[in-house]
């Protein structure tokens, strides 16, 4: 039986990139394309606050397209839901019936993705999904897995880390209750490199900032030499 073409919902962070290699290792999906939702007006990735410059260089990257939808600030649930909801009739006229998130472990979130794909008959799946996040974290440390925290939430962590290197000297350090993947929000990440990655990106460390209760630090795309 042939590959069913799949969308993978990309976040641009170490979660979706190894849930990313995790699905190309599946023999029954083919990942066809990433899709990243952004903020309209500043151009960036809903939540982790990267720019669509880095975004875009990390599908080429990773070889495949990316699909990007455009949302407002603030999107109402009934704007988010058309404007995926067009997405994904896109991705249905293009054959796509599978698609794949980066999720850990919160149930509404999944029960929600699911209840939203069900009726358009996509099926949902989560590589990752019920991991034991310290060992997940190693688990993307060994993969090769490069990336930096882009946002932070300062009541967790100290927001001196926000732009430092994801990796074991960070997870060593981290306080206790926090999650070693973040996956409460504690932190988001940005992957400059990934298993599938054709190359590292060359990454430069910009301003870091607070904005809406969180403290975020801006990564671009190094000039070409």
């Amino acid at each position: 039986m042939s590959a069913r073409p799949a969308v993978m919902s990309w976040s641009s962070g170490k979660d979706s990139a190894l849930a990313l290699h995790r699905a190309r290792q599946d023999p029954s999906l083919q990942i066809v394309a990433l899709l990243s939702t952004f903020n309209q007006d500043a151009g960036r990735v809903a939540i982790h606050g990267t720019g669509r410059a880095v975004a875009r260089a990390q599908a080429a990257a990773l070889g495949l397209p990316l699909i990007e939808v455009d949302l407002p600030d603030p999107c109402p649930n009934a704007e988010y839901e058309a404007r995926i909801g067009a997405a994904t009739r896109a991705l249905l006229a293009d054959g796509v019936r599978d698609w794949v998130f980066g999720d850990l472990f919160l149930a509404d979130v999944r029960a929600y993705r699911e209840a939203q794909l069900a009726p358009h008959g996509i099926a949902a799946h989560f590589p990752l999904w019920g991991s034991d996040t310290t060992a997940l974290a190693h688990e993307m440390l060994a993969a090769g897995v490069e990336a930096h925290l882009v946002t932070l939430d300062p009541r967790h962590l100290p927001p001196a880390l926000c732009g430092t290197r994801y990796d074991a000297a960070f997870l060593n350090a981290l306080p206790a209750g926090v999650d070693p993947c973040g996956e409460r929000g504690e932190f988001h990440t940005l992957v400059a490199n990934a298993p599938g990655f054709a190359h590292r990106l060359d990454l430069l460390r910009g301003q870091t900032v607070q904005r809406g209760g969180l403290v975020c630090t801006d990564f671009t795309l190094a000039p070409a030499a």
